[in-house]
């Protein structure tokens, strides 16, 4: 199974999804059933590593980042079985790409397996350190719940 996590600039909230999921698989002894991989809906950062505070917390939290920014693209929607958007206004711009209506069941929230509700992933870009502590929480949930459903 193939999982895309998307975001606007793919510097900070989907590249930290992406690295938390595989560390996750790796580590339930699974990451051969799944490739996860992200991007942004935005071209700002194609190509850039990630943002250097979402580096240091993936560390401080035991998760290592390896990761170029790319953009999404029209490909994605066939080439991916989960599409998992950070936040609305990504999930609008990801149902804006051609023929995304012939994949509406595999485009989603990420938050849609937050066991502690429903909502957004803040974009940390301009806040402070418990910024991006906050969002490894609120993925690091998520996605365990997302494995638990994936394994089910």
């Amino acid at each position: 199974m193939k999982i895309l996590f998307v975001c606007l600039g793919n510097i900070c909230r989907s590249p930290l999804a992406e690295a938390i999921f595989l560390h996750k698989a790796k580590a339930k002894g699974f990451s051969d059933k799944f490739l996860a991989a992200s991007c942004g809906t935005a071209n700002y950062h194609v190509g850039d590593p990630p943002d250097p505070r979402t580096i240091l917390n993936a560390g401080k939290n035991g998760v290592r980042i390896t990761h170029a920014g790319r953009q999404l693209s029209e490909y994605d929607l066939i080439d991916f079985d989960l599409i998992l958007a950070m936040d609305s206004s990504n999930l609008n711009n990801i149902l804006k790409l051609k023929n995304a209506s012939r994949h509406l069941k595999k485009i989603k929230l990420i938050r849609d397996y937050d066991p502690q509700g429903k909502g957004n992933v803040p974009d940390p870009y301009y806040g402070v350190e418990r910024d991006f502590q906050e969002v490894f929480e609120i993925l690091d949930r998520s996605i365990e719940n997302l494995i638990k459903n994936l394994k089910a």
